[in-house]
């Protein structure tokens, strides 16, 4: 969070009560003000404000937040805690110091120029603010919500209590092994702090007003060093490094602590394929979370009123259809602002919602939910056995290493936490020793790769435990024997001259040819080829960012090594099917995706034959084993193996870096380096500063009217209105979205909207594995590979397809046509499959 009024953010829902909070009664005291409560104090580091009105739960007050993280000061007294914040110079001021700086000899016209130029450049650069804090959001499941919402006071008096209670273990547990500050020149120690200073406003409600109790943790950028008491800021990067870790130990604190208080028990509930599964409360429906999980009561509202506006116009009432499409109507016209109320109105709305969904009175039925539980099982830390302590460990290596190349200690710690999920603690040492002992014997099954110190440091320089302040508490880095192996065989495979090559001659003969429209490959494009051709390498890369035309390099490679070797001498791989069959359109290959082609090598169905190149695109996106059994397959069968891409691009999901790993080491490393894709010259340069991190890429775009900014609401709405506009016109549009809610939330408003302008008939709909429905006129997509599912031709249903869905069936099964074809490319999809694999697109 920046520094100057970023903290009013906390405020604009805040109640205007005063007094003191009673803990003990977690938000009663404001049950009928409109707002959330005020918000308290937290931290181990209070006491070193030496102030009598700042300690553990004492209310914060507006003022005490200016002055904290509004300007890194005292909370009470102003003083300034350690150094002042970074002050950072404004636009007129940066102009104003490059203007001054200009040769006085310079001509008017040239002085007027060179000041527009500086002008237009200080205006792209964005405005530098300090870190005034770390926001962490504790935010209980929505089983825990949804029970809270509706359960009498006094057990949701409890609840937070037990919400409160695991916010506080998991703060001591970010005081003991996070929160850190740096001295030094340069911050190059890494010392202890007393605490964190920390101000916790709860929240009860979303957006829509449904239940989701939270609470916002503050922790300012200011802490105590406990060997000389000074003031310093927080070291960020534990702080950035730990946040999974600490967001699955909150989650199982939390179910201990409810465990233990209500005797609940906890099951483990799917969300969808692409969805991570949750851990509710055993007892609470799903159709209870879907009521609370959606904005039905005001589209209810709206709808009725749109039904009476209806009959009073027309004078009859509106056909099923027409009610259908009112009703999506509906759903455009409630997008909620956000609102204020009170603990008690929207108690008494949810009681309402939650009574006529469950059948029943929901303050007697949340009683039900604790009525009949058996004693839960609640274990100490040495109820579990070291050999069992060894075999999680080992699995909590192997599944880290299936997605990364390198780990932490805090990558570990998530993972041994998600490991444990399923199994109830008697107090939350337990949970912490037997985490912490997992972890530690997943570190020493791993391979460590920070080296180790040559020489102990002296005692002054030393952490309680002995290691040294100059090295990062739990930094140290680590991977695994299988990786290394692997990443060792491919860089041997790179440096071996053994491969088929094709001869110079025949190589110039194809690079030196143009083609019908007269063009002829480039300098960089030629080069690549004749590299890649002649080095003998079993193992090559071809180099090339977005736009640097690697498709066409490599249908002048195929060429090539045809020549040489013979028609079918080339093979294609992709990281998908949809992208394989791009790939083969392209090259004129047959091509496949490497997984599907891994498992048929492995069932001893398909290989490699002497003298095969095989091509892997876009091998950023494969993982190290993957291409480590392609190259080791390539070795046995006298082929080549070339992996193309970019390695500052998008990474493997399994653990990968072997594209960027070969292309560092490699002497002469085939590569493109000419974007040719951008009409403006601007935008070649500044895709490649993008590609390589360089921050400065960022003002460029935005001098360039590419980036529009405004809050979440805003984005989304004025994202979705400009891709709407564009399908309106007949124009191909591409809407992106980071999460999958708010995929699913923009493909619901594209349905509606397609519903109301009678695109899509709603009369009968198919539920879709993303909780969404479709009918006939919709657009989807296909999330399964199934090669017994044919279009015609060597055509099938794969993952990423997009449909447009023609009949809705009776047995939920439906009949859809690939997107763009008039005539053919038509497919039932069976029920089960709609069901769990096709969504809205």
């Amino acid at each position: 969070m920046s520094a100057g009024d970023g903290y009013r953010y906390l405020l604009k829902s805040v109640v205007a009560g005063d007094g003191n909070r009673d803990l003990a009664e977690p938000l009663t005291r404001y049950y009928l003000e409109k707002g959330s409560p005020p918000g308290f104090w937290t931290g181990s580091a209070l006491p070193g404000l030496e102030a009598e009105a700042i300690s553990a739960g004492a209310e914060v007050t507006e003022e005490q937040l200016r002055l904290l993280l509004g300007q890194g000061r005292h909370p009470t007294t102003g003083e300034h805690l350690g150094s002042a914040y970074r002050t950072f110079l404004s636009y007129r001021e940066r102009v104003s110091r490059r203007v001054d700086a200009l040769p006085s000899e310079l001509t008017d016209e040239t002085r007027h120029q060179e000041v527009a130029q500086i002008e237009a450049e200080e205006k792209a650069r964005p405005q530098r603010r300090p870190v005034a804090g770390y926001d962490y959001t504790f935010s209980v499941p929505k089983s825990v919500s949804v029970w809270w919402a509706v359960a009498d006071g006094g057990t949701q008096a409890m609840i937070v209590n037990a919400h409160h209670e695991a916010m506080k273990e998991v703060l001591a547990l970010l005081e003991r092994d996070v929160a850190m500050t740096r001295i030094g020149h340069d911050g190059l120690a890494q010392v202890e702090v007393t605490g964190i200073l920390a101000t916790a406003f709860d929240h009860y409600d979303s957006r829509s007003n449904e239940p989701q109790l939270h609470t916002h943790v503050v922790i300012a950028n200011r802490v105590q060093g406990v060997h000389d008491g000074k003031w310093r800021a927080i070291d960020g990067r534990p702080m950035h490094a730990a946040v999974v870790a600490l967001s699955e130990h909150y989650n199982n604190a939390l179910a201990d602590r409810l465990t233990r208080d209500f005797g609940l028990a906890w099951e483990e509930r799917d969300r969808g394929p692409r969805r991570t599964a949750a851990w509710e409360i055993a007892g609470v429906p799903e159709n209870l979370l879907e009521e609370f999980s959606s904005r039905s009561r005001a589209i209810d509202q709206r709808t009725e009123q749109l039904i009476d506006e209806y009959l009073q116009q027309h004078g009859r009432y509106p056909s099923r259809t027409t009610i259908i499409r009112l009703r999506a109507a509906a759903t455009l016209t409630t997008r909620p602002e956000k609102t204020v109320h009170s603990l008690a109105d929207l108690t008494e709305q949810w009681r309402t919602r939650a009574s006529r969904i469950l059948g029943q009175d929901a303050t007697g039925w949340a009683r039900s939910v604790t009525a009949g539980t058996q004693n839960p099982v609640l274990l100490r830390a040495d109820d579990i056995p070291l050999a069992t302590v060894d075999e999680m460990a080992a699995q909590v290596v192997a599944t880290v290493g299936q997605s990364r190349s390198t780990w932490r200690r805090w990558n570990l710690h998530a993972e041994a936490s998600r490991m444990l999920k399923g199994t109830r603690f008697a107090a939350i040492t337990d949970r912490e020793a037997v985490t912490g002992l997992i972890a530690d014997r997943a570190e020493h099954a791993s391979v460590q790769l920070t080296p180790p110190e040559l020489a102990p440091s002296p005692a002054a320089f030393q952490h309680p435990d002995g290691s040294s302040v100059f090295r990062i508490k739990h930094g140290t880095l680590y991977t695994s024997t299988q990786l290394l192996a692997a990443e060792d065989r491919l860089l041997r495979l790179a440096h071996s001259s053994t491969a088929p090559i094709v001869p110079h001659d025949m190589v110039g003969r194809v690079t030196r040819r143009t083609d019908r429209k007269g063009r002829r490959l480039s300098a960089d494009q030629a080069g690549a080829i004749t590299l890649i051709a002649t080095s003998g390498r079993i193992v090559d890369v071809l180099i090339g960012p977005a736009g640097t035309g690697k498709t066409t390099t490599l249908a002048s490679l195929r060429r090539t090594w045809e020549l040489a070797h013979g028609r079918g001498s080339v093979i294609g791989l992709a990281s998908s099917a949809d992208a394989a069959q791009v790939l083969a359109a392209d090259l004129g290959i047959p091509t496949e995706n490497t997984a599907k082609w891994l498992h048929e090598h492995h069932q001893g169905r398909w290989r490699l034959h002497r003298g095969q190149l095989m091509i892997v695109d876009e091998a950023s996106l494969s993982g190290t084993i993957a291409l480590d059994r392609l190259a080791a397959h390539a070795e046995r069968a006298g082929a080549k193996l070339v992996l193309v891409g970019d390695w500052a691009q998008l990474g493997a999901v399994d653990a990968g870096g072997a594209l960027g790993m070969l292309a560092r080491d490699l002497e002469q490393t085939p590569e493109l380096l000419d974007v040719r894709r951008f009409r403006n010259a601007w935008e070649k340069t500044a895709s490649l500063q993008l590609r390589l991190g360089d921050h400065d890429a960022i003002a460029r775009y935005d001098a360039q009217d590419r980036i529009v900014g405004g809050d979440y609401d805003d984005v989304l709405e004025r994202a979705y209105l400009a891709w709407r506009t564009d399908t309106i016109a007949g124009k191909r549009s591409i809407l992106v979205a980071e999460t999958v809610e708010t995929v699913t939330t923009l493909n619901v408003r594209a349905r509606v909207d397609r519903i109301i302008s009678g695109q899509t008939d709603p009369d009968r709909a198919v539920p879709l594995s993303d909780g969404t429905q479709a009918s006939a006129g919709d657009l989807v997509i296909t999330r399964k590979n199934n090669r017994q599912l044919g279009t015609g031709g060597t055509r099938w249903v794969r993952n990423g397809d997009r449909w447009t869905v023609t009949t809705v069936h009776t047995d939920g099964s439906v009949t859809v046509r690939r997107q763009g074809a008039r005539f053919g490319g038509a497919v039932r999809l069976p029920a089960n499959y709609a069901a769990q694999h096709l969504d809205l697109g």
